[in-house]
Order: C-alpha cells, then structure tokens, then sequence
C-alpha cells in the first residue's frame, strides 16, 4: 500500500471529510467549525462542501455543545462534537460522563450514544496552568466512554474513523504538540484503513525493558530508545493508542517478554493511568517481574508559565533514559 506524508491535523481532518461524505448522519459542531474554519484548521473548508446544517457553529458553552451532542446522538444521527481544547470539557463533565456514558445502560440498551467528542489536549506552549491539561484518565476512569490518544497522523486517520462509526460514545484528544507533526500515511482511495478500537500497537520491538506510553509520549520513548541502544539496551515501545478499552493483552506479553516496564505518560502522577498500568501488571505479570515498575508523568504540579520551568515539568527523552538505567 502506497504511504503519503501529512501533518497529523491533516490526516484527522482526510478521515472527518471521507466519514461525512459516506454517511449523511455525521456532522460537525462546536465553536468556530465553520466560518472559522475550525482553531486548529481541522474543518477547514468543511461549511463550502456541507453547509451550515451539518457544519453548526454553536454558542462559547460546552456544555451546550455535550448536551446537544448527547441528544442528536440518541436520535440518530452521528454528531463529531469538537471542544477546543481539553481544558474547556470540564464544562461539559455532566454531559459526557452522566449521560453519554451512562444512556445505553440505564436504559437497558434501548439507546445508544454514537457521539465522537474531539478535543485539542497536551502540555506546553507556555499556555499556563488553566489551558495546560492531558486529563485524559478522568475520562476513562468512567465505564461507557471510550477514550483514544493517537501519536501519529496514521493512528489518527484510523482511529477517527473507528470512532465515528462505533456506537459508543468516544473522547478522542489529540495532542496540540502533534498537529503539525508529518507522518506516513496509507493512501487508501476505498476509505477503510479503519483501526479498531481498544487495539494497541507495538512500535519497536525489544528485549531487555518495555516501554508503554501513548500520545506524545511515543516520540519521547523513540528517542529514549535512540539513546540507549548506544549502550546496548534493547527497548520495546508499545503505543497504547487506547486508555479504554485498554489492550491489556499487549501490554502483559510485552511485559513477560522483557520482565522490566516503564510508564510514560504527558499527565500528572497522582491517580494517574501509569498507576492503574502498574497495578495491572503488578496483579498480572508478578512471577515475571525483574525490577520496580518505573512511571515518567509531569511533574505534580500546575504548570508555570515560565518556558524554562515549564520544559523542566514535562517528560523529556532525558527522564525517559534515567527512568530506564535505574531498573537496567
């Protein structure tokens, strides 16, 4: 299969053009989406091709926007609701975790919530405390969202489109550090490089410590492993994708195949995914397990304003490869 090269913002914004195309159901809402051509561009030329019924700019109130998503997706239609960033979602907590999460259940599946809720996520950018989340686990610490993180403009397109066509309700964030990120992508002209959902992937294969990670992280544990093959550590990076469902099968034979692990995540470690990780290879790989599972997050705290303490806050390749030859 022929493979092009295109930012990951242009790949999710190919799968979003091709869904609408093939489905009259899906549509797209939230702030800016149309006229403005959407804050990250992803919808860019979307209203010249569909118009204002399925492109709707809706009032500055995610709330508005989860809630209206909620009930156009249990009416039928297919709505990709986009927050313009992570930070403004909690706003509409009620929304997607009360009632997106929870209809097809309490209504003992007379209802389904085919909702994609996209959302501009990550650290960075000197953006400060109140714009800079990865929040990610919140959301799927809850059963009935599923929630997806991809790394590259590939998983992007593939993810997206599984997303869309699931009949459950998905957070799927995208890292702001990575939209502008090229990456090789299948040219499929039929439209069905579709990845499914809860399946993560192994991005390097290895065998002396796994790395697991998703997002971002990925690029970090890329370069991690650069560095330590230098000295003859073998690393296995396994890329997520999906926090839930979470693909513990390959995590767990990854882990039994290198017996070490290190967690690598662009979120906080207080009750944090890389705790819910490592209590899950704890209770399932013990008899395996050679060393102290490692765990690479933010540092706990808000993040400053300032560039040079904000670079100090983050995961960085440097932390990575520290984390790696303390278990080694």
């Amino acid at each position: 299969m022929a493979t092009k090269n295109l930012p990951m913002r242009e790949a999710l914004r190919q799968a979003l053009l091709e869904e609408m195309r093939r489905d009259e159901r899906v549509f797209v809402m939230g702030e800016e989406v149309g006229q403005w051509q959407g804050t990250h561009r992803v919808t860019r030329g979307f209203i010249e091709e569909f118009g204002e019924k399925r492109v709707r700019d809706t009032p500055i109130s995610e709330m508005v926007i989860g809630g209206a998503a909620v009930g156009a997706a249990m009416a039928g239609l297919r709505p990709v609701a986009e927050f313009m960033t992570i930070n403004f979602a909690f706003l509409a907590l009620d929304a997607l975790i009360n009632h997106a999460a929870k209809i097809h259940y309490m209504f003992d599946g007379m209802f389904k919530v085919p909702a994609v809720f996209r959302a501009a996520t990550g650290w960075g950018d000197q953006a400060t405390a109140t714009h800079s989340h990865m929040p990610e686990p919140i959301f799927a610490h809850f059963p009935g969202m599923y929630v997806g993180s991809p790394s590259n403009s590939a998983d992007a397109y593939g993810m997206l489109k599984a997303s869309i066509r699931d009949e459950n309700p998905v957070l799927f964030t995208e890292s702001i550090g990575l939209y502008g990120r090229p990456g090789p992508m299948p040219e499929d002209e039929s439209g069905d490089y579709v990845l499914p959902i809860g399946k993560g992937n192994v991005v390097q294969e290895g065998t002396d410590v796994s790395i697991f990670t998703y997002a971002r992280g990925v690029e970090w544990a890329k370069q991690a492993a650069r560095t330590l093959s230098k000295d003859g550590v073998s690393v296995e990076i396994v890329d997520l994708r999906w926090l839930r469902p979470l693909d513990t099968d390959i995590i767990f034979e990854s882990f039994k195949k290198t017996n070490r692990a290190v967690i690598v995540e662009e979120s906080l470690p207080m009750y944090s995914f890389g705790s819910e990780l490592a209590a899950q290879i704890q209770e399932n790989c013990f008899d395996y397990m050679d060393a102290p599972i490692k765990r690479v997050s933010a540092a706990d705290v808000p993040l400053p304003y300032s560039k040079y303490l904000e670079l100090m806050a983050l995961p960085d390749e440097d932390k990575v490869v520290s984390a790696v030859k303390e278990i080694i």
